[in-house]
């Protein structure tokens, strides 16, 4: 899974992405400070894994992990090469998932590109300059379309689709506000428009801002409104405060959540909200050699989620023995909650289910 951190310049980003990942990037007041977008790759925190190793006393633990790419700050004009605007767009066609920063602190110190915090400009401006490029993209591929469709009438479909996309981008809505059939997301997906991205929007706040009740937050409530319009997910965030944990032990990360009100970590926040935006789920696999998380989209088979370890296991897939993770910690061993018969055999039709503690067996 790849996470592409996007916002104007100055809006947190690349302090949020430090904070995140650890990884040093450069992190200064002014513009275009991040050129190449910086990568970074971050175990998705689960609790279980810990759980299960303390059964298994495994040689190592694998958690799942989301690749995080700081690409550098877009401003108004980005779709016509403002700002290495071009540049930085194709960075964004090549994620998962969106993570759009938006700043709604005060700080004299910091400039702010347009002169002024408003988050609701800032979102219009990063939207707008998505929606030109896609614009840019479709017509493009209309014209290629209209070609083809000379010698063979069975690309009508395909130019219906991009009419349509080109006619809602043109009225300043994104790709994903259109409701495509299933038949219709197939040929989208192979468009890779920058407006069919999933969105989360992180709102930075400045840390006395996040420690009050931010629900009373103008600034925050602008984002809230704009992201239930289109049906994204806001997470609030200071990005200090995650500079600041991202340096402590793990019992002073946990004492510290706790004084400012908080069971997780922006990280944490994030990390779920991007699980829940794309619709993924992880199963775990546990022996002696590794406690593992694997992810998954929700609704996967079991001989495709055991593709995930290797081909073989699906190609040759036989069945799968399955016990739920809450199950197997209440019977304390693997032994235990087969003795109980609460290990199940399941067969290819079976649907992998979150938490799922699964050997499969397999022949080739």
């Amino acid at each position: 899974m790849k996470i592409g951190i996007v916002g104007l310049p100055n809006v947190g980003k690349s302090t949020l992405f430090n904070a995140i990942t650890n990884a040093g990037a450069i992190s200064a007041n002014y513009p275009f400070c991040t050129v190449e977008p910086n990568v970074g790759i971050v175990a998705v925190p689960d609790e279980r894994l810990k759980k299960l190793a303390e059964i298994y006393k495994p040689d190592k633990i694998t958690p799942a992990t989301i690749e995080f790419v700081d690409i550098a700050g877009l401003v108004k004009g980005a779709a016509k090469g403002e700002g290495l605007g071009n540049k930085f767009l194709s960075n964004i066609r090549e994620v998962d998932a969106i993570v759009h920063v938006v700043r709604c602190f005060e700080n004299e110190n910091i400039v702010h590109v347009n002169g002024e915090v408003n988050p609701k400009n800032d979102i219009e401006i990063i939207n707008l300059e998505l929606i030109f490029s896609d614009m840019e993209s479709i017509e493009k591929r209309i014209q290629k379309i209209e070609k083809l469709l000379k010698s063979d009438k069975k690309y009508e479909f395909e130019l219906k689709i991009c009419k349509n996309i080109l006619n809602v981008l043109q009225k300043g809505l994104p790709a994903k506000s259109i409701d495509f059939t299933e038949e219709e997301k197939e040929y989208v997906n192979t468009l890779d428009l920058l407006t069919t991205k999933p969105t989360i929007y992180a709102t930075n706040m400045s840390e006395e801002d996040f420690s009050e009740d931010i629900s009373k937050n103008k600034k925050y409530n602008q984002v809230l409104s704009i992201a239930s319009d289109e049906n994204s997910i806001v997470v609030p965030i200071c990005a200090e405060l995650e500079a600041q944990i991202s340096e402590m032990s793990e019992n002073e990360k946990i004492e510290f959540l706790q004084e400012i009100g908080f069971k997780k970590s922006g990280l944490d926040r994030l990390v779920s909200a991007c699980y829940s935006l794309l619709g993924l789920i992880s199963y775990l696999t546990a022996g002696k050699p590794e406690v593992r998380a694997w992810t998954i989209k929700k609704g996967t088979k079991a001989p495709q989620a055991a593709g995930k370890i290797h081909t073989d296991f699906e190609r040759g897939f036989i069945r799968a023995e399955v016990v739920s993770f809450e199950t197997l910690m209440e019977c304390g061993s693997i032994a235990n909650a087969k003795e109980k018969g609460l290990v199940r055999s399941e067969g290819k039709e079976y649907i992998m289910q979150d938490g799922d503690v699964v050997l499969f067996r397999f022949n080739v």
